[in-house]
């Protein structure tokens, strides 16, 4: 009987040499193949003393680092699933996935420890867990999962301020992960610059996936550098970035043609890249940046081609095994150049949302297609361009951020009567959060009285940079905000 497992896909693409290098640091620390596969196998020990067996839940916010690697891909091998959180997420949201994962453990880190060991969850910090790992008898055997067993488990940020856990199995990310391994040539010699966070589709299951089916060699910043990335660029074929890291090599002094000359592919995604910082991106280095786009709900959806035009302000085509259709509010097919809303399937389209029967059944069709909310164009050869967002969805240096969720913190603020949040364009960012707020009747409030009291319940990117006060909101007949009047208004 075949394993769906995950890692046993990744196991059957580790270089010949298990001592190559997987992981690596400027400092010198590296992790091989052989010793990654060593450690994982410790920590499946470690999770299964700590109450981890198949199909329960491991949540995860912790620092990126090699060992937080490892972590993942001891999840896969136990057949557990795989919570990870923004590392930004404060206390009240960490609560929130908690009671509403149920994990049978939680790592985390040690200032946030202490509220859930206190409610009886039971949570390491990831410290704790690498010691116990090192003295811990690595379990080589691997779970023996079915396609549809979850794999992970995804929160994205709500409409409505409820996040939504989408759930993603071994097949949905094994899928997508060797789609993209194909139509974008990973080579044998390849060594990717990994410069994202690993709590994000980007940078957990695009990048390293692809590494893993490569056998390749990755260098593993701990963060955003552009330092670093200059000087590693020379060391490297494939980077991965959300625009943000573009236009900052691009005001890099030192980044020219001649440093990219190992380079085999720049490949961005997560947010919209500017056409203008495309067009200079290959002025500069005669590379055109190859622009993808995607959801939690499946991965990579679409890809502009490795081979032929890579058109700027377009995500490329359909990926082999998805099929797309763009659609108006009833669900018929617009004609070709018309705007509508993208409904895709494939294999890599998730299992549901966790424990939202309801919402779920709400974002699909009936014929299996998939509502994604994006407002999209098709050309006559099929190649797809995002107009628009549905929802009011902000996307700040490539992280999603829903509106609702700031306006319910926000209205619960003493002294606010009610707020609007809208994106305003950021030259580095894409986009930044601006608040909007009508304070009550004789009510005194600040802007930082209300920055204080959000960073209590919102993570930083989520908090708005600009507070602006008015003495009332834009609204149509209906009494409905109109936020597209709020963003020609505000001009920052």
């Amino acid at each position: 009987m075949s394993n769906a497992n995950l890692y046993e896909l990744f196991l059957s693409r580790f270089p010949t040499d298990r001592t190559k290098p997987f992981l690596q640091q400027e400092d010198g620390r590296s992790i091989s193949y052989s010793d990654m596969d060593l450690l994982s196998a410790r920590m499946v020990t470690v999770l299964k003393d700590n109450g981890l067996s198949k199909g329960t839940r491991l949540l995860v916010q912790v620092e990126k680092s090699m060992e937080a690697v490892c972590l993942y891909l001891a999840c896969l091998r136990l057949g557990a699933v795989y919570l990870p959180l923004n590392t930004a997420y404060v206390s009240a949201e960490v609560t929130y996935f908690a009671e509403d994962a149920r994990p049978a453990l939680m790592v985390l880190p040690e200032d946030k420890i202490a509220p859930f060991t206190a409610q009886s969850h039971r949570a390491m910090t990831m410290n704790d867990f690498v010691r116990a790992a090192t003295t811990a008898t690595p379990c080589p055997e691997l779970a023996q999962v079915e396609k549809d067993d979850l794999a992970a488990i995804l929160y994205t940020s709500g409409t409505t301020g409820r996040s939504k856990g989408a759930m993603l199995s071994h097949d949905n990310l094994a899928s997508n992960a060797l789609t993209l391994h194909k139509i974008w040539h990973w080579q044998a010699d390849d060594v990717l610059l990994h410069a994202l966070p690993i709590f994000h589709v980007h940078g957990l299951f695009v990048a390293l996936h692809c590494a893993l089916l490569g056998g390749s060699t990755v260098w593993f910043l701990p963060s955003l550098d552009i330092d670093a990335l200059i000087r590693l660029i020379p060391r490297s074929t494939v980077l991965m970035g959300v625009p943000t890291f573009y236009t900052r090599l691009l005001q890099h002094m030192d980044f020219n043609r001649d440093l990219c000359r190992s380079m085999r592919v720049f490949i961005s995604g997560s947010a919209p890249l500017l056409s203008e910082t495309f067009t200079r991106f290959e002025q500069v280095t005669g590379h055109r940046i190859l622009e993808r786009y995607g959801m939690s709900e499946a991965g990579m959806i679409t890809s502009n081609p490795y081979d032929g035009d890579r058109v700027a302000g377009t995500v490329g085509f359909a990926l082999p095994d998805v099929q797309l259709r763009i659609c108006d509010d009833q669900g018929e097919i617009v004609p070709c150049g018309e705007i509508g809303t993208l409904e895709y399937k494939g294999p890599n389209l998730f299992q549901g949302y966790w424990e939202m029967p309801e919402k779920t059944a709400a974002e699909m069709r009936p014929d299996g297609y998939f509502i994604s909310g994006d407002l999209a164009v098709s050309d006559t050869e099929g190649r797809i361009s995002i107009v628009g967002r549905a929802k009011d969805l902000i996307i700040s240096g490539g992280y999603n951020i829903y509106p609702k969720e700031i306006e319910t913190a926000l209205d619960k603020i003493p002294g606010i009567l009610e707020s609007a949040v809208i994106g305003a364009p950021h030259p580095d960012l894409g986009e930044q959060v601006v608040a909007v707020v009508i304070r009550q009747p004789s009510s005194k409030i600040e802007a930082q009285d209300i920055q204080n009291k959000l960073s209590e319940q919102l993570a930083r990117f989520k908090q708005p940079r600009h507070i602006i006060f008015r003495d009332s909101l834009p609204r149509n007949t209906m009494g409905k905000v109109q936020k597209t009047i709020l963003r020609e208004e505000i001009a920052l």
